[in-house]
């Protein structure tokens, strides 16, 4: 039976021993979270304000499953942002994933995960990496994640006009994640990636509620197309929520019209 038919928490019960992402805690977490709290809605909160990604996260906290940041564009980030983030996440029930997009050599980016003034390793349940360098940027990341539990998502496609990650590149990052099963859980993709019967979370950018694009090569798709016809996970969505100085009602009504479209692919896509 193909991944992508079963339901989130069938998936998060599956044996260790039959596929590499049940073995790991992060993924588990994420598909057991998302069962219970319907949802496969994750916000791309780039605000450059910690006053306004707390906001965001508290305020879409009950409607997401991934709050996903980009801590460096933090313009007042501090040690306090962390653990509020991580109160929030605790308090919602979201995992949070930075968007740091790694691409270096094995120990500089064993270096930039764990410390600086991040310590991203330190409190971001998933994290990204471009395949770019091979398999040494996995190992270098694997130094500071591997002992924390923590999941790794290979950038294997993008949402932009013109993007380069397609075709053999995609193919070579499925091939590296394989190699690096229980530590990877998935991909940035645009749709299900690997073998019918392999299990991997795909989270996908590029969506809102009518397709369309942003005028700077971002490409936008439904959540049905993402989710029921392309088989990806997980919508990650960001502007289409809080962009236009929308107030915070309007904010959250627009985070439940994703929720639910997103929920009802994946309910029509698993024939629950």
């Amino acid at each position: 039976m193909s991944a992508i038919a079963l339901s989130y928490s069938a998936r998060a019960n599956a044996k260790p021993e039959k596929d590499g992402i049940h073995s790991n805690p992060t993924a588990v977490a994420l598909l057991t979270l998302m069962d219970r709290k319907k949802t496969n809605l994750a916000i791309a909160a780039d605000v450059t304000t910690k006053a306004e990604l707390l906001r965001l996260a508290d305020l879409l906290g009950p409607s997401i499953c991934v709050l996903k940041t980009h801590i460096d564009i933090i313009t007042d980030f501090d040690a306090d942002l962390v653990e509020r983030l991580k109160e929030l996440a605790e308090k919602h029930e979201f995992l949070i994933f930075e968007d740091r997009k790694f691409a270096d050599i094995g120990n500089t980016t064993h270096l930039q995960y764990t410390s600086g003034p991040f310590k991203i390793a330190s409190w971001s349940h998933i994290t990204n990496a471009h395949p770019i360098p091979g398999d040494t940027i996995l190992h270098g990341l694997a130094i500071g994640g591997k002992p924390l539990g923590r999941g790794i998502l290979l950038l294997a496609e993008m949402s932009t006009e013109g993007t380069l990650a397609a075709g053999a590149y995609t193919d070579q990052a499925v091939a590296m994640a394989r190699r690096h099963r229980g530590f990877v859980i998935g991909f940035i993709g645009m749709r299900k990636l690997g073998e019918p019967d392999e299990d991997w979370i795909v989270m996908t950018p590029g969506v809102g509620l009518e397709q369309g694009g942003d005028g700077l090569g971002q490409v936008y798709r439904t959540p049905r197309q993402v989710v029921l016809e392309s088989g990806c996970d997980v919508i990650i969505v960001g502007r289409g929520i809080y962009g236009g100085n929308r107030s915070d009602a309007e904010v959250v009504q627009r985070a439940e019209l994703f929720r639910e479209a997103g929920w009802k692919a994946y309910l029509e896509r698993s024939g629950q």
